[in-house]
């Protein structure tokens, strides 16, 4: 199936998918939704296909590349699930580099976020990707599956999970004990409460149109923040003028952008919603800030 951009779908109907990838729709109505653009030999089942994720599109670094090593590690977090399994990622070449924590959506491990533990490993850090799912046997393979698996997990043990991996990454053998995060959606919400939570630990964070935190946890943030946002999420962008003015007023170190006309989402490259010079455009700001924060180049 060929790539889907997308301005070649209606707005509202991106919405819907962005109200059902939430939860703050069923699948049913969902369904009975997308059937008012079902019009014109469009039907709904097409218009559910080239809105579901296709992981090819996603696959930037294959995973048996040459420039770096993967292995699924675990690590122990036990006032979270247990034990954790996840995506570790380091150049072939060399011992020591700066650590990432690459935080998933509200769906786990999916192959998209896989391919961003590698892409940072290209870039030469030593990457980690939790799954949160782990408790509950795993990524299952599809987004559907892992959002309603990820919906059934404790939000606070969710944290605690995070937070073990942080600390993880930072005490590996192959970490120079400079650690930052990236996260998406769920993830970039998440973001916002390692630099909260464990602000002796974390170096730099990536929020990618994250939920912002509670106003009052701000003071609590060391870390410098990039902040990447999408124009037309209303829904994130609703809380984001209260969330810097509390930045700035506590002298955080931080920088907002705000890509405008695209999508919550923008970054990932295997649904429709996926913006090409905007996640370009963020992803070398990314790689520049945590060049600037964990290597001091």
């Amino acid at each position: 199936m060929n790539r889907k951009d997308a301005k070649q779908f209606d707005q509202e109907v991106l919405n819907l998918y962005d109200d059902y990838a939430h939860g703050r729709l069923t699948r049913r109505d969902y369904i009975k939704r997308l059937s008012a653009f079902a019009v014109g030999g469009i039907t709904v089942e097409s218009l559910l296909s080239s809105l579901s994720p296709n992981y090819a599109w996603a696959e930037q670094v294959k995973p048996d590349d040459p420039r770096i090593k993967t292995v699924i590690a675990t690590y122990a977090s036990p006032q979270g699930g247990g034990e954790i399994k996840g995506l570790l990622a380091r150049p072939t070449e060399g011992d020591k580099f700066p650590g990432v924590l690459v935080i998933h959506e509200n769906r786990g491990l999916n192959p998209y976020i896989e391919d961003v533990v590698r892409r940072l490993a290209v870039e030469g850090y030593v990457a980690f990707a939790p799954d949160a799912l782990t408790p509950l046997g795993g990524y299952p393979g599809n987004d559907d599956e892992g959002r309603t698996m990820q919906a059934k997990r404790d939000g606070e043990e969710m944290k605690q999970d995070f937070l073990a991996a942080l600390k993880w990454l930072d005490e590996h053998p192959n970490c120079n004990g400079k650690v930052g995060a990236v996260g998406f959606c769920f993830g970039g919400g998440m973001v916002y409460q390692l630099a909260i939570f464990a602000p002796d630990i974390l170096d730099a964070g990536v929020p990618f149109y994250g939920r912002q935190p509670d106003l009052a946890d701000v003071s609590k943030i060391k870390a410098p923040l990039l902040i990447n946002n999408a124009g037309l999420d209303e829904r994130i962008l609703s809380g984001q003028s209260a969330f810097e003015e509390a930045l700035k007023k506590s002298n955080k170190k931080f920088t907002a952008y705000v890509y405008m006309n695209v999508n919550h989402g923008f970054h990932n490259d295997s649904t429709p919603r996926f913006n090409e010079e905007a996640a370009k455009v963020a992803w070398g700001r990314t790689l520049q800030f945590f060049k600037s924060n964990l290597t001091g180049g």
